[in-house]
């Protein structure tokens, strides 16, 4: 009997010894990457057991990296159990420059430039800054490193000066505001696996509004200069799937914050907002992609609401910061499909609709359901789009409103709008 149980027992430790295993790792097509970083990054290891599920999540976690294009890998047998793994990795070009020109009711020529590289020393670290002008001065320094401890923990960090010229919505005619904030943000970051990460930290920042036209009220200051600190979180739950410019999958990011303020006409407030975004492939070059965001904040009845209706956050062709509130709710739906591709460059096109509704400062949840807050905007627009350089995607939108009152407009901007 003692016997026959240690030939049981040998015989399935056998069995588990020869279990296919990796034997070495290796990477072809690196010229920037880090290979230690992206070794350390994945969760296929040398000596253990060959897993392609692990394998295939840890291509959907190289893609998202900002200096990875694409990667394909293969598995070749060594010998008796044993196998090499070789990825292919297709790099992005990550040294870029930053420019955009607009006009306002200010400046004839607003512009900001800039420079930055988004995979700096190969370990997906964004390090840069701009200048701006929109009539006044802005700038801003970042220096984000979500892998900086291990191939799970890192930081985010920035100093901005922001300043630009606001309407404020005291009566139905907006007053103009010249708005500053100035601020210096720490964040923490923390990936739980190849899906989940979080993070948490603080922006200790001042504000600034100085009334330049428009308007005025007995109730609201001219002037208001007060200190705050902003407690940040964000949770982001991203299964995306990436072949260069097309996107499978679907991604959720819920962002928590909690503003403590010095000045007693802005009491401290809770904002919250959750994106769910959703993309589908449809054939070889077609892209369904649809993104719903839900939001509110402390129902403050004040000019000063979070929330903006905005033709580069929300909707396309609404105009420049029409609105705000303390509660959104926007749904963003869009179809993708490839005109021209030819190597590197990409010509797509798009259709899309737009809607949202807001509920107004001190106002309540039927807000959203009232006409006059409600927004629906349909267009079209173009993509060109290089392959190979991180979030090289030129747009521009044509939004025109269907619902009463509204306008119709160009909206430029750089990446897909969601």
């Amino acid at each position: 009997m003692k016997n026959s149980l240690f030939i049981l027992f040998f015989s399935i430790s056998n069995l588990m010894s020869q279990e296919n295993s990796v034997g070495d790792i290796s990477w072809e097509g690196v010229k920037k990457m880090n290979i230690k970083f992206m070794t350390e990054f994945i969760e296929t290891r040398v000596a253990e057991p060959l897993d392609s599920l692990k394998l295939h999540r840890d291509v959907a976690a190289l893609t998202r990296l900002n200096g990875v294009s694409n990667v394909t890998y293969k598995v070749t047998k060594n010998k008796v159990n044993n196998y090499s793994v070789t990825f292919t990795v297709i790099e992005n070009w990550s040294i870029l420059p930053n420019l955009q020109l607009w006009t306002t009711d200010e400046a004839e020529a607003a512009y900001r430039v800039g420079l930055f590289d988004y995979n700096f020393l190969g370990r997906n670290n964004t390090v840069g800054g701009y200048f701006q002008s929109n009539g006044i001065p802005s700038y801003g320094l970042f220096f984000s490193a979500p892998f900086l401890f291990s191939a799970n923990f890192g930081l985010e960090s920035s100093f901005q000066k922001l300043a630009s010229f606001e309407p404020i919505f005291i009566t139905d005619l907006p007053s103009r505001y010249e708005y500053t904030n100035t601020g210096v943000e720490v964040l923490g970051v923390y990936r739980l696996n190849y899906r989940n990460s979080l993070k948490l930290g603080a922006n200790f920042f001042s504000e600034e509004y100085q009334y330049r036209s428009g308007p005025t009220d007995v109730n609201v200051p001219q002037f208001l200069e007060v200190d705050k600190v902003m407690i940040k979180s964000n949770y982001i739950f991203d299964n995306l799937k990436y072949d260069f410019y097309l996107v499978n999958g679907f991604r959720n990011n819920f962002f928590g914050q909690y503003v403590f303020s010095s000045n007693a006409f802005q009491n401290e407030f809770i904002i919250a907002w959750n994106d769910l975004s959703y993309f589908k492939r449809v054939g070889k070059t077609g892209n369904l992609a649809s993104r719903l965001r839900l939001g509110l904040s402390s129902n403050d009845s004040n000019p000063f609401a979070p929330f903006s209706l905005d033709n580069n956050l929300n909707i396309r062709g609404v105009g420049n910061i029409i609105d705000r509130g303390t509660g959104v709710l926007v749904f963003n739906t869009e179809y993708r499909t490839t005109i021209y591709e030819k190597n590197w460059f990409v010509l797509q096109g798009n259709a899309f609709i737009d809607s949202g509704s807001w509920r107004q400062p001190g106002g309540n949840f039927n807000d959203f359901i009232d006409s006059e807050n409600f927004r629906i905007y349909s267009g079209i627009g173009l993509r060109f789009i290089h392959k190979t350089i991180f979030n090289a995607t030129f747009r521009i939108d044509y939004g025109y409103g269907i619902t009463r009152n509204s306008s119709s407009g160009i909206v430029f901007g750089i990446g897909q709008y969601f």
